[in-house]
């Protein structure tokens, strides 16, 4: 018998050590690494009036021990308990300014040692910026004066930022801060206070289709931990650190200033909470005070939303969108649902705007009705604002022109599209700050100005568009036609001038941005970054266009290795990159958006590493699903995918540049759905990399990606769908790989686990690589180098050398 217990201990141990690896982390080859290991250039923030620039510095990526904190994940938060954070904030660790006028580039002088910078924001004026600082505590608040260029900080490190920016500007010399409570209680130690009775969830009958939420209150102990963490107590502080009480300690979610400084609208979470839904569908009470801290009115009282109607154009009862009207002193803007938000039932209208102005002691104005569903507004003056709305199941966006002043029974509809069809985009309209500070329209010669990315059948050519007002026809200022850059115009500095800021990049040349006087063709430098890339300068790219077998254009950017031998054609291995787009027609599924001229940033969300290596890679490959009229795209999901992989296939070995039977497969979050279909349902790849993604779609019932039925609408096609439910099926190898700690909804490490052991038991040929604390995106350092290395010692091993 001991013989017995003794073999089978063996062979178990045996089988232990071929199923599991004690690996260390690795680093991927030189040509990946030289890319992958480079310094990020700064951010920019640049005031309205293009005078000073503000460069944010950073890490390339965070490191393990970023990560290694301690974590709170409560109510849809990760928050470390410590600092008072959020976990996942990526810190700015230098600033700098330049002033565009002298084009002198100087150090902000003062930072603290060690910077951990987040929540930058100019000031109202924009001679300020205030910023917070991490400590090893908690977060302080630092302002920098920009003539100057020294920061100092105003207050110690005791705000709470657990619920995103601590602090809002008053006016040009005060802030509105949110200060941890002087007696706030110790967090309840989970793991030894022991409950004192189970946890019970009720259903009253009423339907409440729910996605799958992550990180949600799960016990009495985690709602009074969430009730801690989110208490504050107001305070207002000056510029030179003077505090004054405000307004006692409550779970404030939400604090908007009134454009005209008067008043403050506050928004505070409500009990009871919730074990299904995440914070922002906790009750809330919003309420406007002036700076005494008196009451002026209640404005809004929101319950506890778990119960909301089926689709995505559905929304809940009551006021929503409730915001300062950008152009006057102190008028509330929101709107309500004509259809109880239920997008199922038949109605003429489906949303009603209302003003309010302060004191609120009138009742609110109707000022218009809305066809489809709110989608937003941008004020004008007090005789002008344009109204978006939009409808999902068709796709479809209008914008019209109304008078705020009165009730616009039937307004100006400027724009009626498909939201989804970017040859017909007519672009965004201008803004500039007002007087109060605010974005408004920007109206000169009674015009609006449009700015458009410019996609066309024939390329992209960026645009700027006059709206003439009286007869509402267009009158295309400028037009841009350069063929080795791509050009974003990102704003207008001056419309008599004919001066812009755009941002100038090419293959090569890192985006820089420019002042272009485009009545003149003149363009100035104000930035000067360079390509931190050069190992990759010299690799092919191209755009190309092919279809599918159903006549649905395509694309993809195409690489080619450097020196690649036209003449010869060597047939190499080919890697393609994608992910799934739903659409509802074929015309706006086969349109083009990819730009050859865009710089190439390799980065670990696509596989131009390997162009480095001798691959060929299709990078951003076309994969729409398409669902016309009353079919939806999910119910021809499979062999859509499959059509989109066998054209992507056929153009490039139509080209001569490929081995078709050396052809690998890759995506990430929905992408690696898409991967593992692939390699379960078609014959056409070698192997495929799949990250984060989710195979099983019974464990997201009510809903997932752009599908809105549930499980037991379409059981059929969820479980056709599931990667999982056809495991059986796959025999193709696959690289699995995801974040231990992802907080996506739906793709919970979980569901790459359990398709492993299915696959696994099944025989089929599987590797499982679990980055240690990584979410959804990764970011940590040590796992990005891993997952590279991983990526390359597979592709080595199943595509380039079989």
């Amino acid at each position: 018998m001991k013989k017995l217990i003794y073999f089978f201990s063996l062979l178990l141990s045996q089988f232990v050590v071929k199923a599991q690896e004690n690996i260390t982390f690795q680093k991927p080859s030189p040509e990946i690494l030289a890319l992958a290991d480079y310094q990020r250039a700064p951010s920019v923030s640049l005031d309205s009036q293009k005078k000073f620039m503000l460069l944010s510095f950073r890490n390339t990526y965070k490191t393990l021990d970023d990560l290694n904190q301690e974590e709170l994940r409560l109510g849809g938060l990760r928050i470390n308990p410590v600092t008072n954070i959020s976990s996942t904030v990526t810190y700015i660790n230098n600033l700098k300014l330049k002033n565009l006028t002298t084009n002198r580039e100087y150090d902000v002088t003062g930072l603290p040692e060690n910077p951990k910078i987040t929540n930058i924001s100019w000031s109202p004026n924009e001679s300020k910026i205030a910023f917070t600082h991490t400590t090893n505590k908690g977060v302080s608040l630092w302002v920098l004066d920009v003539e100057t260029g020294n920061a100092k900080a105003i207050t110690s490190d005791n705000l709470n930022a657990n619920l995103g920016n601590p602090f809002s500007w008053k006016d040009n010399t005060s802030l509105l801060i949110k200060v941890l409570p002087k007696n706030k209680p110790a967090l309840i130690n989970t793991t030894k206070d022991l409950p004192k009775g189970p946890t019970v969830s009720v259903s009253d009958g009423s339907k409440s289709q729910n996605r799958t939420y992550q990180d949600l209150l799960k016990n009495p102990i985690d709602e009074a931990n969430f009730e801690n963490i989110v208490t504050s107590e107001l305070y207002i502080v000056s510029t030179d650190g003077t505090q004054t009480f405000f307004k006692e300690a409550a779970m404030y979610a939400g604090e908007s200033i009134s454009p005209d400084t008067n008043y403050v609208m506050i928004t505070t979470l409500q009990k009871p909470f919730s074990y299904i839904v995440p914070l922002n569908r906790f009750p809330q009470i919003t309420s406007v005070y002036d700076w005494k801290g008196t009451l002026i009115q209640t404005v809004n009282n929101v319950p506890l939303t778990e119960i909301m109607p089926k689709g995505f154009s559905s929304v809940r009862k009551g006021k929503r969108s409730m915001s300062w009207r950008n152009d006057m002193p102190a008028t509330l803007f929101y709107v309500e649902a004509l259809d109880e938000g239920d997008q199922s039932k038949k109605v003429d209208f489906r949303d009603e705007l209302f003003l309010w102005n302060a004191p609120f002691t009138t009742q609110p104005k109707s000022i218009a009705k809305t066809i489809q569903r709110y989608g937003g507004i941008i004020w004008g003056n007090e005789n002008m604002a344009l109204v978006y709305d939009s409808w999902y199941d068709t796709r479809n966006e209008k914008v019209y022109l109304i008078n705020p002043s009165t009730f616009n029974e039937s307004p100006k509809i400027i724009s009626d599209r498909n939201s989804q069809d970017i040859y017909s985009d007519p672009g965004n309209f201008e803004t500039k700050k007002n007087k109060y500070g605010r974005q408004t329209l920007v109206i000169e010669n009674n015009n609006l100005y449009l700015i458009g990315d410019g996609h066309t059948k024939k390329g992209q050519f960026p645009f700027i568009d006059a709206l003439n007002l009286n007869n509402f026809q267009k009158k295309r200022l400028y037009l841009s036609k350069l063929k080795n850059q791509k050009e974003d115009i990102l704003s207008l500095e001056n419309i008599q001038k004919g001066e812009a800021l755009v941002m100038l990049q090419s293959k090569n040349e890192y985006p820089n941005y420019y002042i272009r006087n485009y009545k003149i063709n003149k363009v100035k430098a104000i930035t000067s970054f360079k390509n931190p890339f050069e190992s990759i300068k010299n690799v092919y790219k191209e755009v190309i266009k092919y279809k599918r077998k159903d006549g649905v254009e395509l694309s993809g950017t195409l690489y080619l290795p450097a020196g690649y031998d036209f003449k010869k054609k060597e047939k190499l291995p080919l890697l393609i990159w994608a992910y799934p787009a739903e659409y509802k027609d074929k015309n706006t599924a086969g349109q083009n958006d990819k730009n050859p001229n865009e710089f190439t940033f390799p980065n670990y969300g696509s596989f131009v590493y390997w162009v480095t290596k001798g691959y060929a890679v299709l990078d951003d490959a076309s994969f729409p699903i398409i669902g016309e009229g009353t079919t939806e795209p999910n119910d021809t999901f499979i062999p859509q995918l499959v059509s989109n992989a066998e054209a992507a296939i056929d153009a490039v070995d139509n080209l001569g540049y490929i081995n078709r039977k050396k052809v690998a497969i890759g995506g990430h979050s929905y992408g690696a759905f898409m991967t593992a279909n692939l390699l379960t349902h078609s014959n056409l790849f070698a192997c495929g990399i799949a990250r984060s993604g989710a195979y099983n779609r019974t464990l997201t019932p009510f809903g997932f990606q752009s599908e809105q039925r549930n499980y037991w609408d379409i059981p059929s096609i969820y479980n056709e769908m599931s990667p999982f439910m056809n495991a059986d099926k796959m025999k193709t190898p696959l690289l699995l790989v995801h974040g231990d700690a992802d907080n996506n909804p739906g793709t919970f490490t979980l569901q790459s686990e359990r398709y492993f052991q299915a696959l696994k038991g099944l025989g089929a040929p599987v590797r499982l690589v679990l980055l240690p604390k990584e979410a959804h995106g990764y970011v940590a350092k040590e796992n990005i180098l891993h997952l590279l290395w991983e990526q390359d010692q597979f592709l080595e091993k199943y595509l380039k050398n079989e």
